[in-house]
């Protein structure tokens, strides 16, 4: 039986184990597909401290590196249920079933993606899903943001800071989101609506150059582009586990920056659960203080 397991190695994932293995608990991380997280979509990033530029990849690859050296064990599994016992936790996975004194659940959370052809090959390469993170690199260029709700019109706002152009796509004839934030695009001289329309195709050879928007009568229209932020929502994936981590009405774990669930001994951190910013610096943020409150359990009830 492991002091703690750690499900999921994006920074969340991997700080809180560190910081677990720095407290001399056993730990294992259990990934179901990338290490890293979606920090692993991004090629380049900048805003991290110390770090003056690195792509997702790198920065993963040195987080798991310090986390190995520290002790801690990995293995590729996907975790489907979770079950409290009289000794601490049972966590299923498809391959095992684990033992736990406790666990934090780090499972990040899925950018909504638009479905189309060849979209997956192109993330990374010309479609992004953080102004934040990725917005510097299409200085002076074209871009479009895909979506109407306050996320697409906040990436809107940002990219119209320093691109020569934006272009803000909605599938519907209104923005679902604030009018304040519409109003504030609409004083945007480089900054021009789509409504009614969906993106249809995407045109590019290991780097998108245009889409191809479709309206609602049929009609098609080729938009060359530098870069194309989708920002249509996250998609969590918390349900299997809403019995021990109750979950808010959009389907993210109900809990504040003490990371600490309804269930003694399980604990939460990183994207998967409430909060306000989710970038690679709040992640780990969780991380720490997700493993600090295990650990502090952990000691409590020796």
């Amino acid at each position: 039986m492991y002091d703690i397991i750690v499900v999921g190695a994006g920074p969340a994932g991997l700080t809180a184990a560190l910081y677990a293995r720095r407290a001399e608990k056993s730990v294992l991380i259990l990934e179901k597909s990338t290490f890293g997280g979606q920090m692993t979509y991004s090629p380049k990033i900048e805003n991290y401290p110390t770090v003056i530029s690195a792509s997702g990849n790198e920065l993963a690859d040195k987080m798991v590196e310090q986390v190995l050296a520290q002790g801690a064990e990995i293995d590729m599994d996907t975790v489907t249920a979770l079950e409290k016992t009289e000794a601490g936790f049972s966590v299923i996975g498809e391959n095992a079933t684990y033992e736990a004194k406790s666990v934090i659940l780090a499972l990040g959370a899925k950018h909504r993606m638009l479905g189309l052809e060849g979209e997956a090959a192109l993330v990374g390469n010309g479609i992004s899903f953080c102004a934040v993170c990725d917005g510097a690199f299409y200085k002076g260029r074209t871009v479009a943001v895909i979506g109407g709700g306050n996320s697409a019109l906040q990436e809107a706002i940002l990219l119209s800071e320093g691109c020569e152009k934006v272009y803000v796509v909605q599938n519907l004839p209104e923005f679902t989101g604030e009018t304040k934030l519409v109003n504030i695009l609409k004083t945007k001289t480089n900054v021009e609506f789509i409504m009614g329309t969906v993106v249809d195709r995407l045109v590019g050879n290991g780097e998108l150059t245009a889409i191809v928007l479709k309206d609602g009568e049929g009609t098609e229209r080729e938009l060359a582009l530098d870069g194309m932020f989708v920002a249509i929502g996250l998609a969590p994936c918390n349900t299997p586990f809403e019995a021990l981590a109750p979950l808010n009405k959009y389907g993210y774990f109900d809990t504040d920056e003490t990371c600490k669930t309804a269930t003694p001994g399980l604990f939460v951190a990183g994207d998967c659960r409430s909060k306000t910013v989710r970038q690679i610096s709040t992640a780990i943020a969780d991380g720490s203080a997700a493993a600090i409150a295990a650990c502090r359990f952990l000691e409590e009830n020796a």
